[in-house]
């Protein structure tokens, strides 16, 4: 009878942290999470470049809208996956993430045509005129640009651009 406890070929068994029977954890050592950081820190950079004189796309805001979504987008995995440990999980993080995404997307699509009938006022109702005194105008909006085209060119609040 042979005793297989010693067996040099047997794979290493793993606690539910995923570190080995050894009790040490394979996630890269401080050098990883020095070059992540390094890493944020230049994201960030990144975003504050958007508001320099040198950005060439002021004329644009949904580039620098687009931009600064990707940026976020970027920094926010990095800190899921390598801070939170989510690169070392095992795949059920997909059973759960998947299926709530997409009941996520769902709902935010399904809202589209309510939202949109309620700005749109086609629902057929009106308001009561206690409450018409709160409903926004169109007159509104004109008045609210009007409003801030002194802080659009820069004249508002002591000169300072934004």
């Amino acid at each position: 009878m042979s005793d297989h406890s010693h067996d040099t070929h047997a794979a290493p068994t793993h606690d539910a942290h995923g570190s080995g029977a050894h009790g040490h954890d394979d996630h890269g050592g401080i050098g990883l999470y020095v070059k992540i950081f390094v890493a944020l820190c230049v994201l960030t950079g990144a975003s504050f470049f958007t508001y320099s004189d040198a950005w060439p796309w002021h004329d644009k805001p949904a580039v620098g809208w687009a931009f600064m979504m990707a940026v976020s987008c970027t920094k926010a995995l990095l800190v899921m996956m390598f801070f939170m440990h989510l690169i070392w999980e095992a795949d059920w993080k997909y059973v759960l993430t998947i299926p709530a995404s997409f009941m996520s997307l769902f709902l935010v699509v399904a809202l589209i045509p309510d939202v949109g009938m309620r700005v749109h006022g086609n629902y057929g109702y009106s308001h009561s005129p206690s409450r018409m005194e709160y409903v926004g105008q169109p007159s509104d909006t004109e008045a609210l640009v009007h409003a801030s085209l002194p802080y659009a060119d820069g004249e508002g609040h002591g000169g300072a651009k934004h």
